[in-house]
């Protein structure tokens, strides 16, 4: 006799979603076997806790595109209750080990807590759609020049916490390249990543079986763009591409125009790149492998 799955719920507002939310459903998945996760309505979130960052098709749209999700459930109440959980057929809730609190003050989850199906999930450290939002502010009057550290020039709590444990932790399980894979390769920022790299990435496993996405140094992206990006520096940009069920691999510190020896290396078959960008391309003859350019989606 085959064993029940264990399902799970997770339930947030996901305004921004990051690394540290992508975390937390990691973490939960590892749990059981179906995750099932509740987003807020901006209704529900201005009512206890204050307006959205993020309207809410966006959040949903962010969550189903992670990885460890298995199914998104819209319009979730903001108190957590066990008749929820049973609707769905989940076993049991899991939660960051911070506290949440609806507009009056009382738990959240206390009704789950009271039946014995709340479970906890450490917390990231150094992320936060708060600080998201403060660093945005801080970089907006502290630009970067090209010679500038992002490190150094951001207060301490903009460094990742355990960068590398964290990259191989959101690498386990990717499905390894096979011979006969057409290998797709995509690059950009991915700066504050949203349902527009979302919609890039899905767009592009369309071109082939195997998705390497690129991702620009901190230096990189702030002489392409202007001086006070990246909000995120490239090990949380890489964690945030990582969390993508649309990508099966990254390069760090990838060129912003790929020479043909660097596609050859890492044996690119196809290269998709946004209509926008390709002005900035000033040689298409590195491009000798299939050129595709999607041209439907919204630049990056």
């Amino acid at each position: 006799m085959s064993k029940k799955p264990v399902r799970i719920w997770v339930d947030g507002c996901f305004d921004g979603m990051h690394y540290g939310h992508a975390n937390a459903l990691r973490q939960a998945k590892m749990m059981g076997d179906h995750l099932v996760v509740g987003v807020h309505s901006d209704e529900e979130i201005e009512r206890n806790k204050g307006p959205t960052v993020i309207k809410e098709n966006e959040r949903y749209a962010a969550v189903a595109a992670c990885k460890w999700v298995d199914e998104v459930v819209p319009n979730a109440p903001y108190l957590t209750m066990v008749e929820f959980l049973d609707k769905y057929n989940c076993d049991f809730c899991v939660h960051g080990d911070d506290v949440t609190t609806m507009a009056d003050g009382s738990d959240c989850y206390h009704a789950v807590k009271s039946a014995g199906r709340y479970q906890e999930c450490k917390r990231t450290e150094g992320i936060s759609t708060t600080d998201l939002v403060e660093r945005m502010l801080y970089l907006k009057n502290h630009p970067l020049t090209a010679d500038s550290n992002l490190n150094y020039m951001r207060p301490q709590a903009f460094v990742v916490h355990d960068t590398d444990e964290k990259l191989r932790i959101f690498s386990e399980n990717n499905r390894k390249r096979r011979p006969d894979d057409r290998v797709v390769y995509v690059a950009g920022s991915f700066d504050m990543f949203h349902t527009g790299h979302i919609e890039y990435l899905k767009n592009a496993c369309k071109e082939g079986t195997y998705v390497v996405a690129g991702i620009y140094s901190d230096k990189a992206v702030s002489c392409t763009k202007r001086a006070e990006y990246p909000i995120m520096n490239l090990h949380e940009r890489a964690l945030s591409v990582l969390a993508c069920r649309y990508v099966d691999d990254i390069i760090m510190d990838a060129p912003v125009v790929p020479s043909l020896e660097f596609l050859n290396e890492h044996h690119i078959d196809v290269v998709c790149h946004l209509a926008a960008t390709s002005s900035e391309v000033q040689d298409e003859d590195i491009y000798k492998v299939d050129h595709v350019v999607l041209s439907d989606i919204k630049t990056i």
